[in-house]
């Protein structure tokens, strides 16, 4: 099976028109029919049937779409691979991090990776962890920072540090003088991820199951450490890592809400596909994220805060988590 004969057919696949593939291809009609007509006589089977003016897949045609797709992938791998490692460590690796893992390990980890690989050049993607995912799975990055699913088949993944989300609002909010139960979140508006990503989907399974209503979402983002001001200002919950609360950190002023049971555990990793090709370069980086974790944190540098004695149980808790980790 010729291999420009695939890729010819991915894309007659993908346009569903000869026309727009000619065009696309730069090849003519006549020239892409003999490509489909050669991939039909080697497998004794018919891959498009006509709807109109487009062509469609036929079942064997699907199967060989995406079958071409892991083929071509593997092809572009072994031609990073073959360049990359007549190059050592240089080249570019492109990384995904939640916004957690972002703040947590990115600046001590690049300053390690690069002091040991100056040549290389880094893409950073931040994003939450479905939109990272699936940007993984189609192989648009190399590493992923961010929480690990259970059960994950898919990818290959490393624990780094555990982290624990908690319901939060503005420090004048409403909710603090209610009766701390869970009941009480579904009486106010919610700045909450989408329904792809598990901290949403955790919080709605949690209210279903104590027979409580959904919550009413004012704003759904994919950034809620971008908008703790907008959270504190118009009266609204929301959840986000504790590591992410306090004075000198993201999510100040939020005040994390104390109601019993509602802590949701997880644990940040890196994480990579199953069977990827990895350059020397972010295998360089790989290593450093997967034994160095506990030197990665405690390396963050604590804000200098102007002394206040009520922060004071704050910031001895901020040492001793920074130290205990």
């Amino acid at each position: 099976m010729d291999y420009r004969d695939l890729s010819y057919f991915e894309t007659i696949a993908e346009l569903g028109h000869l026309g727009r593939a000619s065009e696309k291809l730069c090849r003519t009609q006549s020239a892409l029919s003999k490509c489909i007509r050669r991939l039909e006589e080697e497998l004794g089977t018919e891959l498009f049937e006509r709807n109109g003016r487009r062509i469609l897949l036929t079942p064997i045609g699907a199967l060989l779409l995406e079958r071409a797709k892991i083929l071509r992938r593997g092809m572009d791998e072994s031609k990073r691979q073959l360049m990359d490692f007549s190059k050592g460590i240089k080249g570019h690796v492109r990384l995904g991090a939640s916004t957690t893992m972002a703040e947590l390990l990115l600046p001590t980890a690049t300053s390690r990776f690069l002091t040991k690989a100056p040549d290389v050049t880094i893409e950073v993607k931040i994003g939450m962890n479905d939109t990272l995912r699936d940007s993984l799975q189609a192989g648009h990055i190399d590493l992923m920072l961010g929480p690990i699913e259970d059960n994950d088949s898919v990818f290959v993944s490393h624990p780094i540090v555990d982290d624990d989300v908690v319901i939060v609002a503005g420090p004048d909010h409403p909710v603090f003088q209610a009766p701390l139960e869970l009941g009480v979140l579904t009486q106010y508006r919610w700045v909450l991820a989408s329904t792809q990503v598990a901290t949403r989907r955790w919080l709605d399974a949690k209210l279903q199951k104590s027979g409580h209503p959904p919550t009413t979402v004012q704003v759904e983002t994919n950034s809620i450490i971008l908008l703790p001001q907008l959270i504190a200002r118009n009266q609204l919950l929301s959840l986000l890592s504790r590591r992410n609360l306090g004075p000198g950190r993201p999510g100040y002023p939020l005040r994390e809400v104390p109601i019993p049971n509602t802590t949701m555990k997880r644990t940040f990793g890196v994480i990579y596909r199953d069977e990827a090709y990895l350059t020397p370069a972010a295998l360089c980086l790989l290593h450093i994220l997967k034994n160095s974790a506990e030197g990665l944190i405690a390396d963050r540098i604590t804000p200098n805060l102007p002394h206040d004695s009520s922060n004071d149980a704050f910031e001895l808790e901020y040492q001793t988590e920074e130290i205990d980790e």
